[in-house]
């Protein structure tokens, strides 16, 4: 098992703390609870509130971006179509649970349109996002990917929310909602 640093322990108790509390629950004695360190670790890494919401954000973002990539990966030799990638998102989205992990990166993206200090971490998150839409849906024969990407991403990310705000794990599926946006685009 790998040994988690002092640092990277404070952001994924930061994290956990977030998807509990929200922003404003984050504390630091929440943290350092959470974290199992003192406050001094704490200070010494992160010397404002702002950058360790940068910093657990771009930690999310960098994890998030291994587990897709992977994802991706696993699927790549594979004749790909629409619907089997459409679908496969589904699964992925059906196997989602909204527990603090996912409801975290959420709190972060609201608490980036308060805080201008956030938008660079958040920015790259979704760039990671795009990126990775931008690779399957070339990996489609889908012409201008780089102009479809950040739809695809907002429509699942919007799926996503709404799964989360209803309770519903199903409704309006995304394999159905994916394939008609890039059938549209391909047409």
């Amino acid at each position: 098992m790998e040994r988690v640093n002092t640092r990277e322990a404070i952001l994924r108790a930061a994290l956990r703390v977030i998807g509990e509390q929200g922003v404003a629950g984050l504390t630091n004695r929440r943290i350092v609870a959470e974290a199992g360190v003192s406050l001094g670790s704490l200070t010494y890494h992160f010397p404002s509130q702002t950058e360790l919401l940068r910093q657990a954000m771009l930690l999310f973002a960098e994890d998030e971006t291994r587990q897709l990539g992977r994802l991706v990966e696993a699927h790549r030799s594979e004749d790909l179509t629409i619907e089997a990638a459409a679908a496969a998102v589904e699964r992925v989205l059906e196997q989602m649970t909204f527990g603090t992990d996912e409801i975290a990166p959420l709190e972060l993206y609201l608490q980036a349109g308060r805080d201008p200090g956030l938008r660079d971490a958040t920015g790259r998150c979704f760039a990671a996002y795009d990126e990775l839409a931008g690779t399957i849906l070339r990996a489609l024969g889908v012409a201008d990917p780089e102009r479809l990407a950040g739809g695809v991403v907002a429509l699942i990310a919007g799926l996503q929310l709404r799964r989360l705000a209803t309770g519903a794990t199903s409704g309006v599926p995304a394999a159905d909602a994916l394939t008609m946006l890039i059938r549209g685009a391909r047409s």
